[in-house]
């Protein structure tokens, strides 16, 4: 047989040559390191034999692939810890995720994080013993009985979904078992580094209408120094995470009462929002943006047009019965069929193209409960959400156009350089898709050549885009380096169809309009949670809620403190005056721990000159004196100029 490596080498060998016998005629050094090899595009165990040509590639802890088997090897050796200490427990998921792994359990007793030292231990004697492990398969029934004989109702679940004649594989380490599609590293010894991080509960498949769960988080890494340096930016992370530093900054809050994936915003969040939306409603404007206004609710006439009722019932929130004869309503998920209403009241010329909506929307989704998180994942949020409507020759123009709106907004914001590009595709289930394969086929081939003229650098992912076309998904991690869609810009090829919008061409002939679907910031409520993330708090001086605090130091500076606030406001500037009776050390502390851009402390010789300020700066310490003008003119520049500074 011949063996194509990815540098084009080939080799020729004997049929029955296993992946870790290839490695080693390739070098001594690849056999001791790879983990895992991707046959024809699919990745294998080293222990799998060859009898045909194949192009193979292989991966060490270095490669991404090779350390998500690590790490899934890693979390097969926790559920057998756990099973060794509570063998009663039954066993759900275990699969790898950013930057570690995690397994869900079913335990019959609650554990509690104290358990960790006990379940680390136990893992330590299996990677001791350095258990082989073996890949083998069952027929869907010998598979089902062996789960039901180990007494593991949630994988006899899993097999029963699988679809028929789907391959059913398990492995094997000692006397654990495990289902797994794998593949794995040839033994436990093979594990250096580990540790396991928190607990939580996990709905059973994310549905809240599901069992409760025991979710136990871990990492692992090929290097102890590695596993620290890990451990270590994750306290930066917990630290920074917005859902715990935005409630103690006051930025927004929930309630049991009214319900998860609802936040509220008080005045310090509400301000952020607020300033963020006017600053993209009004670049928006300048852009040739058209706004609308259009409701949150609609009747489900209108969602199975769009395709929606068809493709995303299940993330929407239907108000009665959905299957009821007669009138029943949505809350709408997107704005898309809101604004293609709009541009078909009246005839539309080619000149008259391309059109330009934007809208800032309250949208709905109903987000399972495991999946939210504080506001990046929510049931009501605001979007800048908007749609192009255009001719097919303008569809690369104003497709640039977006790209270059969402960039800007980017960089004013400081995150330019922390955002990565994904070119979303249709994956293998058609079903979730509208079905035209042509005009699948041609939509990609047309985002794929824009991307290419932009000189783009991005990924690609199967199975990511939207139901009626392809996507470019503009990304962002979170501190825990989990990575979510902050923006988006699609392509559609079925709506001009679907909701029989037309215009009329240079030759008086009726034709269908192009759709791009595009955000200008995407979900204010997640890029807010970005940003205090990123900046711990301490956001730029043009989106704090508070750009300025005066500190009268003693009552005689109260008049003059407040003079000072109106000309802050006549040149649009946040400000407030602190006028309780504490002393000024502890304001400037109070202030800082607020995250305040600039703090003023105003004595008795600022109020006997009149037109002075004594400058304090979070960013620089003590400035010294100023004119009030000066001071005001400066902060007022920062504020006009978007200007942001890494703290």
């Amino acid at each position: 047989m011949i063996i194509t490596l990815k540098n084009g080498n080939k080799m020729e060998l004997e049929n029955g040559k296993k992946l870790s016998e290839i490695a080693k005629e390739i070098s001594e050094g690849l056999a001791r390191e790879a983990v895992v090899a991707k046959v024809n595009g699919e990745l294998k165990d080293l222990s799998e034999e060859l009898n045909a040509d194949a192009e193979v590639e292989f991966f060490t802890l270095k490669d991404k692939e090779g350390l998500d088997v690590y790490r899934h090897t890693c979390s097969h050796i926790l559920a057998q810890a756990v099973k060794n200490i509570y063998p009663t427990c039954a066993l759900a998921i275990g699969p790898t995720i950013e930057n570690g792994f995690y397994y869900d359990f079913d335990f019959k007793t609650p554990i509690t994080q104290d358990d960790f030292e006990k379940i680390e231990e136990e893992m330590k004697k299996i990677i001791k013993s350095d258990l082989p492990i073996t890949r083998f398969t069952l027929p869907r029934n010998e598979a089902i009985k062996l789960m039901k004989d180990y007494n593991e109702p949630y994988k006899v679940q899993l097999i029963e979904d699988l679809p028929e004649g789907e391959e059913i594989s398990f492995y094997k380490q000692g006397a654990f078992t495990d289902l797994c599609k794998g593949p794995h590293l040839p033994s436990t010894g093979r594990i250096k580094a580990f540790k396991l991080l928190s607990l939580t509960g996990a709905y059973w498949r994310g549905n809240e209408k599901n069992k409760m769960l025991t979710r136990i988080y871990a990492t692992a890494f090929e290097k102890k120094s590695q596993l620290e340096e890990y451990v270590k930016q994750q306290e930066e992370a917990k630290r920074r995470d917005h859902n715990k530093l935005g409630r103690e900054l006051g930025y927004f809050m929930t309630s049991d009462v009214i319900g998860q994936g609802l936040p509220l915003f008080g005045a310090k969040g509400s301000k952020v929002m607020q300033t963020m939306i006017r600053f993209v409603e009004d670049e928006e404007e300048r852009r040739g943006f058209q706004p609308t206004r259009t409701p949150c609710m609609a009747k489900s006439d209108l969602y199975k047009i769009s395709g929606h009722w068809d493709h995303y019932r299940d993330k929407m929130f239907v108000i009665g019965d959905a299957d009821a004869e007669g009138e029943v309503l949505a809350m709408r998920p997107m704005t898309c069929p809101f604004q293609y209403q709009i541009y078909k009241n009246g005839l539309k010329s080619y000149k008259d193209l391309p059109y330009r909506f934007c809208e800032t929307a309250t949208e709905f989704r109903n987000e399972n409960s495991g999946e939210m998180h504080g506001l990046i994942r929510v049931r009501q949020f605001t979007l800048s959400d908007g749609h192009i409507i255009c001719a097919p020759e303008q569809v690369e123009s104003e497709f640039k156009r977006c790209l270059e709106l969402s960039t800007y907004f980017l960089k004013c914001l400081g995150m330019e350089n922390d955002v990565t590009y994904r070119f979303s595709k249709r994956g293998k289930n058609k079903a979730k898709y509208i079905d035209n394969d042509k005009a699948w086929e041609d939509t990609q081939n047309l985002m794929r050549q824009i991307l290419n003229h932009l000189g783009l650098t991005y990924d690609e992912a199967d199975d990511e885009a939207a139901f009626y076309g392809p996507k470019l998904d503009i990304q962002c991690k979170n501190v825990y380096g989990k990575e979510d869609t902050l923006i988006t810009i699609q392509l559609d090829f079925s709506a001009g169809t679907a909701f029989d919008m037309s215009y009329i061409d240079q030759n008086g002939e009726k034709k269908t309009p192009f759709v791009i679907h595009r955000s200008s910031i995407g979900c204010y409520e997640r890029v807010f949670a970005m940003l205090i993330e990123k900046y711990a708090g301490a956001f730029p001086t043009w989106l704090c809620p508070v750009q300025v605090k005066i500190l009268p130091v003693t009552d005689r500076a109260a008049e003059y403190s407040e003079a000072v606030k109106e000309a802050l406001y006549d040149r649009g500037l946040r400000a407030e005056v602190d006028l309780r009776s504490e002393k000024i050390g502890k304001k400037i502390r109070d202030a800082q721990m607020e995250k305040v851009p600039y703090m003023l402390v105003i004595g008795d010789k600022e109020v006997e000159a009149g037109d002075i300020v004594a400058v304090r700066s979070r960013r620089l310490g003590d400035m010294g004196e100023m004119k009030t003008k000066d001071f005001i003119e400066m902060v007022h520049k920062e504020d006009k100029d978007k200007v942001v500074y890494k703290d």
